[in-house]
């Protein structure tokens, strides 16, 4: 019933819609990294949302009958998840990590120039660590606690005194949160 040249044509089709798919998806993350970056470009003194830019790797045309699409999203959406990352949310400052790691994202600093201005007034700045609940707990705890140490010495290198911080014990996370949003320190002024 089928010829050789349906199948052929059916080949052609596929790879060029998920070559479209994959222009797509890019595109819509370069738009949403601009829009959490904002008008006043990188360098801005207070931004509401700063994020890693993710590379995205060109998928390779996939084979008819594959599901190689459907894993090229799945760990690309693993990669975005534990990327580091940096917030500031209601005036709270939160830096997310990368699982297992207590690198600060990059722009952290402009993330925390608020903060240092506040301590440096006399108010208190409150570091909470936070982790997920995978894995050994007593592990995840002795990292959100390297965590909170990295964000503390990167307060102090800019310009924060030690006695204007304060250290909580770190908490792990439980409710209906992903372990990427439980992976963070919060910095908060009291």
């Amino acid at each position: 019933m089928f010829s050789q040249d349906d199948d052929g044509q059916l080949g052609l089709v596929l790879t060029v819609v998920f070559g479209l798919v994959a222009l797509v998806i890019a595109l819509l993350m370069a738009v949403v990294i601009g829009l959490r970056i904002g008008p006043r470009g990188v360098g801005a003194s207070s931004p509401s949302v700063i994020s890693v830019a993710m590379a995205v790797p060109a998928a390779a045309p996939p084979n008819v009958g594959s599901s190689a699409p459907a894993e090229i999203s799945r760990s690309a959406a693993q990669a975005a998840a534990d990327a580091a990352s940096v917030k500031v949310e209601y005036g709270v400052v939160k830096f997310y990590f990368a699982s297992g790691k207590a690198d600060l994202a990059a722009g952290a600093g402009e993330a925390m120039s608020d903060l240092v201005k506040a301590a440096k007034s006399g108010r208190k700045l409150v570091v909470a660590g936070f982790h997920d609940a995978t894995g050994d707990a007593v592990k995840n705890a002795g990292l959100a606690r390297q965590r909170a140490l990295a964000v503390r010495d990167a307060l102090k290198a800019a310009g924060v005194a030690e006695q204007q911080i304060e250290l909580k014990k770190p908490e792990q996370m439980t409710g209906s949160g992903s372990d990427a949003d439980a992976r963070r320190v919060e910095i908060s002024v009291q």
